[in-house]
């Protein structure tokens, strides 16, 4: 194991940095008297000590990480995280331990889905420590361990390779990836903290300002309610969430960059942006006309205030919701389903396609029918002025294959398992683009689905949030050979 020395080092460390993250639910537990505190005192100290015994026997080991392990590292760190995230959910809710993994899983890789009903009258140590394993999870576990925990002296590409979103992986903010992460961080708790005092400005509680800001910024949709953000009934509120999940989709170098140089430039030179927004604004229309036409709501205007917001909700995978999208009438459910495919733009929190690749795919596109009036032209691929090298498009549409692959295969194990297609169809797409809503028998929520699927939609999670191929590429035997 001594190969792996440097990989068990740096999960030991995330987990001992995990089990800090025990101490605001613990907290709330203490003072709110709800009898959970107990709990989380015990996860606290059994996740701190595992990652303890996982750390200490290797924590003089210097030896850089190689790609390979940059691979395994961001695996390992998501795994261990989803694992051991769930004991708490199961020693206060006493669920099983896949629905306990589940939930977790949903948490860390800022999916939304949820197995657990009566949200309303739940422990708010519970509430609070899912809405905030939502926002660990925003940038992600491996940035925030860079970032935080500096003692593993972990530099180069490796890593941020793995985990950041997009096809262009060697674009960085600063030289060295700490740099970068601490960046990240500063503009993510900005955000945060901006978005909570604006939700508690238009009437939120202290508490669910906080704990929606986080699921907000993270794109990830945990609520401390039933109703999600339809409990509040406030245009205001809907608003300034609609805001903040656009603001949290963009590409967050576009905010470093306008931070550093006091400008908007950077937003409006951005054609994934513009494409982004463009993308908002016609979906938007059309659920409004599509809401508006089947008489759904009262008035034009109803429909288009539920169509907006579920518009960016859905397209940014955040998953919050104002009205039960799964009893709309017709086929716009699955219109919402599929939009998430869509995502937000490389670089943000959000899950599904990512815009740059959509505008990738159709730029090339447009380049093959160029072609095919003028064979000999050569029309270079280009990406905001820049040309970009026929390695990233082999790399997209690498992406594309086997994002089709995983939906289709997954699917087909989902239906054997399910009573319908519509619901094997729309959890697996669900899962895979981290959105988190889905219809059939898992439309109000997941509880129903069987102990396989949630094993396997926790797979699928991980699988949709790390890229797909920093999963798999760990189960190819040429992997562990070399």
């Amino acid at each position: 194991m001594r190969g792996y020395a440097p990989v068990q080092r740096v999960v030991g460390a995330l987990l001992m940095f995990l089990s800090i993250g025990f101490v605001p639910p613990l907290i709330f537990g203490l003072v709110s008297g709800d009898g959970t505190a107990i709990s989380f005192f015990v996860s606290m100290f059994a996740i701190a000590g595992i990652g303890t015994l996982l750390y200490w026997p290797v924590r003089d080991n210097r030896r850089e990480l190689r790609v390979a392990d940059g691979f395994l590292v961001v695996v390992a760190c998501w795994g261990a995280v989803a694992l051991a995230g769930s004991l708490p959910l199961m020693l206060v809710l006493d669920i099983s331990f896949a629905d306990a993994v589940f939930e977790s899983t949903s948490g860390i890789t800022t999916t939304g889905a949820t197995v657990l009903s009566g949200l309303d009258s739940m422990p708010v140590s519970i509430l609070w420590y899912r809405q905030q394993l939502q926002w660990m999870g925003g940038l992600g576990i491996i940035v925030l361990a860079v970032a935080i925990l500096p003692m593993l002296k972990i530099g180069g590409m490796e890593i941020y390779k793995a985990e950041v979103t997009g096809p262009v992986k060697e674009n960085r903010l600063t030289p060295r990836i700490a740099q970068t992460a601490k960046a990240l961080w500063a503009i993510y708790i900005g955000l945060t903290l901006i978005c909570a005092l604006a939700l508690w400005a238009a009437g939120m509680s202290l508490f669910d300002a906080f704990g929606h800001s986080f699921t907000t910024i993270a794109t990830a949709g945990f609520s401390s309610y039933d109703a999600s953000i339809g409990h509040f009934d406030s245009a205001l509120i809907e608003t300034l969430i609609i805001f903040f999940m656009f603001v949290a989709s963009m590409n967050f170098a576009l905010h470093f960059l306008a931070l550093r140089r006091a400008t908007a430039q950077a937003y409006l030179n951005n054609p994934e942006l513009r494409l982004f927004a463009s993308l908002l604004v016609i979906i938007s229309v059309l659920i409004t006309l599509l809401l508006w036409r089947q008489d759904v709501y009262g008035s034009f205007w109803e429909s288009l205030r539920y169509a907006i917001f579920h518009a960016v909700s859905y397209t940014t995978t955040t998953g919050f919701a104002t009205a039960d999208v799964y009893l709309w009438p017709g086929t716009l459910p699955l219109l919402m389903i599929l939009v998430s495919g869509l995502g937000g733009c490389a670089g943000s929190t959000t899950g599904g396609f990512k815009i740059v690749r959509i505008y990738l795919v159709s730029k090339q596109g447009l380049r093959e029918l160029k072609r095919l009036i003028h064979p000999r032209s050569v029309v270079p691929l280009k990406l905001g002025g820049r040309t970009l090298n026929p390695e990233i498009a082999n790399a997209v549409w690498g992406f594309v294959s086997l994002y089709i692959v995983c939906i289709v295969i997954l699917t087909l194990i989902v239906s054997s398992f399910e009573k319908d297609l519509v619901t094997s169809v729309s959890v697996v797409f669900s899962a895979m683009n981290n959105l988190g809503p889905a219809l059939g028998e898992a439309g109000s929520n997941w509880g129903g689905l069987t102990q396989t699927t949630k094993w396997l939609m926790s797979f699928a999670m991980l699988l949709g949030r790390l890229e797909i191929f920093t999963v798999l590429v760990l189960l190819t035997p040429t992997y562990w050979k070399h």
